[in-house]
Parts: structure tokens; sequence; C-alpha cells
């Protein structure tokens, strides 16, 4: 897919050059290339205007025509190709008031950083390196083009995007650089709800999540952007089980169990984590600040995964999450101290658990939650993993289920809510016992409850 994409964007190169225009490949790939990395994806700069852009290829898209920018679909794969331009203030703090098309040079020092500002023209093996980005690339430094403060003072996101490539390129700040960032930072207000999250989900899917959201911590960005999260640095945890910190030390050290931490000896987990479970790993301690109290000489927070639950919710739907990831952390959150007596359960009461969804995804919270304590103990996250991959195969043999949410609101006359849920997992466990064995005995118990 890549190779084929990869291609495709070297003829549309080829195109654009052969009709007398320049045509380079820009930003992240060139810079992804250099750093030995595959790119994802292939933008394109070029001195030919929006029109004639769309008069030479067949399949264009206007996105951001107004500045120079158009999506070009070739061969299954989506291309941004834009018109070299320099821009004429940001008044809004995102988008440039005018653009106008101009050079190759002059379009690479209105970018952000330096190894962002590279061309490549693949047809000749040639860069264009106009704003000593190669010499930065070497030096692992991420530094704004030409005055760092106008740069952030055109698009404050860039505040976000430094500390993103910072850590996720596992590289350092150039002085004024990281002053400019720390100066501004308050400016992360003025940036869309939309952006801000796609920027959070970046760095939490990146290499060095941890880091990262430390440093937003440092620079006091998460004060701004998640407050929920920075009254867990300083928490403390009961010292007979946890030598590593304090809460938030424990909450990094758990995500860091399921990403690339620079130098980190931990394993991964078997599947590629998805948003929803690297936020849920981040947030499950996240109700242990309002239910941190002292009982029988002990450090306790009871009931701390109900009202993380919640929290959780909370935060998730103020940055506009898709429901389903909102849904699928706030379960996660609320139940990931159940894993813990599977193994004392009843037989049917376990096969429940075993056989939701959301299990899997259960388990790896749970095995994250030990990744971040020490001293490590993943004694009773094998044991669990083992008889779940055991008992399994054998579960999903196991007939459908015998009634469905619609027929106990329906007979019942009750609105969707817990209680429906309750009666599903009654049904379910009776089911599994072989007390109810066909859809007659179920509807029948369900009389009876009414």
């Amino acid at each position: 897919m890549i190779i084929q994409m990869k291609s495709t964007s070297i003829e549309i190169i080829e195109i654009l050059k052969k009709a007398g225009h320049e045509a380079y490949w820009a930003g992240g790939c060139v810079r992804d290339m250099l750093l030995g990395v595959e790119p994802k994806d292939f933008d394109i700069v070029t001195s030919a205007k929006p029109e004639e852009i769309e008069d030479l290829l067949e399949h264009t898209i206007p996105v951001g025509k107004k500045f120079g920018v158009i999506l070009a679909i070739k061969n299954g794969h989506n291309f941004e190709i834009a018109t070299f331009r320099s821009d004429s203030g940001y008044s809004d703090g995102r988008r440039p008031d005018a653009v106008i098309f101009t050079t190759a040079k002059e379009d690479a020092f209105r970018r952000d950083f330096t190894i962002n500002g590279l061309f490549y023209d693949p047809t000749e093996d040639k860069i264009m390196d106009y704003i000593n980005g190669q010499e930065d690339l070497k030096e692992g430094l991420v530094k704004f083009i030409s005055d760092p403060e106008q740069r952030i003072l055109e698009d404050n996101l860039r505040i976000l995007r430094a500390v993103r490539f910072r850590n996720a390129l596992n590289m350092q700040y150039a002085p004024d650089t990281y002053q400019a960032i720390k100066k501004h930072v308050h400016l992360i207000k003025n940036i869309s709800t939309e952006r801000i999250t796609d920027e959070l989900n970046k760095m939490i899917m990146g290499k060095n999540a941890g880091r990262a959201f430390e440093e937003l911590f440092e620079i006091g960005a998460l004060e701004i952007l998640i407050p929920e999260l920075c009254k867990l640095k300083g928490l403390a945890q009961p010292l007979q089980y946890h030598t590593e910190g304090d809460v938030w030390d424990h909450s990094i050290k758990a995500l860091n169990s399921l990403t690339e931490e620079e130098g980190d000896p931990n394993p991964l987990p078997e599947n590629p984590p998805t948003v929803a479970l690297k936020w849920a790993v981040f947030l499950h301690d996240i109700g242990k600040y309002d239910t941190f109290e002292i009982k029988d000489d002990r450090i306790k927070y009871e009931g701390h995964q109900e009202v993380g639950a919640d929290i959780s919710k909370k935060i998730l739907k103020r940055l506009n999450f898709p429901l389903k990831t909102t849904n699928r952390v706030e379960w996660l959150v609320r139940h990931h101290m159940m894993v813990i007596p599977i193994l004392e359960m009843p037989d049917a009461r376990r096969r429940h658990w075993f056989l939701l969804p959301e299990f899997e995804d259960l388990l790896e919270v749970f095995r994250a939650d030990c990744m971040g304590i020490i001293p490590l103990d993943l004694t009773e996250y094998e044991k669990i993993k083992k008889l779940y991959k055991h008992e399994i195969a054998h579960l999903k043999l196991l007939p459908k289920k015998l009634i469905s949410g619609e027929e106990i609101m329906k007979t019942l006359k009750i609105p969707a809510g817990e209680r429906v849920g309750e009666i599903l997992m009654d049904i379910r466990e009776k089911q599994l016992d072989g007390k109810l064995k066909t859809k007659k005995d179920a509807s029948d118990y369900l009389k009876k409850l009414k």
C-alpha cells in the first residue's frame, strides 16, 4: 500500500514537472525519509496554481483552494497538493488572512519547524533545504523557522505540535523555541476543541507518550486542557503496595506500558492498543483524588472506579470525543477493578465476563495497571490471561443469548438503563449454568420477574 502510494505521488510530480512546473515532496514525508522512517503519506508542493493542478489531474477536490490546497485522488490514494505561497497575517491564530503565491524558498520560510520545512524531488533525488532543516534534524532539534513567537502567534496549535514532535521523534528544543512555548502556552485556550483533541490523540498514540504528557504538565498546558489529571500529581499512594511514586507516576508508568518509551524494556501488548484503551489506562485512577482518605491507618480510595468513570466521561465529552470512544473509556474505567476477583468468581459469573466484547481491553487495562506498580507483579494477570485463553475457545461455541434487551424492556415495561443490563446478565448466567436452556425458559423467567 505504501509502495503504491509512493510511486503514485512520483507520477503526480512527473505530470506537474512535464507541464513546466516545479514539484516536490514536502514536510513530514521528507523528514521521515531522512530519519529512516517509512512515511505514512506524501504531501506535494508545486509552483502550479490551483486551477493548473485541476487541469492537469483527473480527479481533484478543492478542499482549500483559496489557500492554494487541492486534494488529488489517484490510484485510490489521496494527496494534498499545495501551491508555493507566503501568508499575510493570522488574525484568528489559525488560518492566514490572505495568501500570495510565490517561490519554493518563501514557502519554506512560512512553515512551522525547520525539520518540517524540507523539500525533496524524488525524480532527481535532490533535497531543497532553505531553512537549515537537515542540520537541525541531524542535531535532533525541534526549532521554529525564523521568529518562534511569530510562528506561535500565527497558529497557536504549534505549541502542542512542538511538544508532540519533540517527544515522538525523541528530540530536544532549540532554546528560543522552548522559551516561546512557555511564554505563550496560555494561547492554547484559543485553539478549537477538535484540533486540541486531534493533537492529544496523536501524542497518546505516538512514541514516548508518557513523557509528552509530563511535558504538557511542566509547561502548564495540561492545567488548561485536562486539569483533572493535574490533581494526580503529588497524590499519595499506600507505600506497602506502591513504591513507584504518586498516583501521577503510576498512571504515567501504566500508559508507558502500552507505548514505545525510549529505552523502556517493558513488553508491549500483543495487539496494537486503540485510542480508547490508551485513554482508559491513563485515566483509570482519575477518581482517586476525590475518594482519597485515611481509613484504618491506611490510604484508601473506596469507589474510585465509579467516580473515575464519571470524571472520564466528563473529560472526553468536553474534548468532543466520539460517543463510542467515550462510552468504551467510561466502561473500562468503571470496571477496571473487576478483573481482580475473576479467579474467585463462580463459573457462570466468570463466563459472563469472558464473553463480553470489552473483556480483552479490560484485561489489558489490568495488565497496564500492574505494569505501573513497583514492585512489578504480573502473577494474577498471567493466571487470568491463561484461564481466559483456555476457556474462551469453548465459550464461543455456546449458543447465543436467549433474550434481548429490547424484549426485556417490552415485557417488563422498563426504560433502557442499568436494570436491563443486570437482568440480561442474570439470564445469561443462568443459561451458562444450564438452568435456562430455551427462549421459552427465559421468557417464563422474565414473566416471574414481572
